[in-house]
């Protein structure tokens, strides 16, 4: 597997996701709780050349737990996003990594893009430590720290990582809190009208 340095915006997306799978966001429910579920989350967040979504099939229980802490990992540099702790925090997340190379792009013919390859006998969480990193690495280094913020809505626990052009995300989920903060000010609005008829 090879992560592209200039794919940080969907590296910074599958960390988003990751750490957004704990049970202390979906109030009790952990969306990784076992390793078939590690597959269906790398099968939709796996990149282009499908090896996170291969590693994740040849998982075990010692993988699942080392992802958990991978998540529990990513969650506290997010968490806490000073600018050095972030370049710390995220150049340890890439140890799996062998080095940078230049590789052909898929999408431009004749052209070269810097990947970083994964070192020899690699698991799923040094996989999916590798790609946090390079998220990381990169909206800290193009974006600026302060793309990272807890969730917007008053009842979420999340986080994210913003790589919008504007950088004005609010919601670690956008369709799912952005939904619910929606919702509960349309039904204040209306109580309100109705409360003064």
């Amino acid at each position: 597997m090879q992560v592209a340095l200039d794919d940080y915006a969907w590296a910074a997306g599958v960390a988003t996701e990751l750490v957004n799978t704990t049970a202390e966001v979906w109030r009790g429910d952990d969306r990784l709780p076992d390793v078939a579920a590690l597959v269906a989350f790398a099968d939709l967040h796996g990149d282009r050349s499908g090896s996170l979504p291969d590693l994740a099939r040849r998982a075990g229980s010692a993988d699942l737990a080392a992802v958990h802490e991978l998540r529990a990992t990513v969650r506290g540099l997010i968490d806490h996003p000073d600018r050095d702790a972030l370049v710390a925090g995220a150049t340890t997340l890439t140890s799996p990594a062998q080095g940078a190379t230049l590789v052909p792009d898929p999408a431009h013919r004749n052209r070269a893009r810097w990947a970083v390859p994964l070192r020899e006998g690699a698991t799923v969480a040094d996989a999916l430590s590798v790609v946090c990193g390079i998220g990381i690495l990169g909206v800290v280094h193009t974006l600026g720290e302060q793309r990272f913020r807890p969730c917007g809505a008053p009842t979420c626990r999340g986080a994210f990582i913003d790589t919008t052009r504007p950088g004005s995300r609010r919601y670690c989920m956008p369709g799912l809190c952005g939904n619910r903060v929606n919702v509960a000010n349309h039904r204040a609005r209306r109580a309100e009208r109705t409360g003064t008829d």
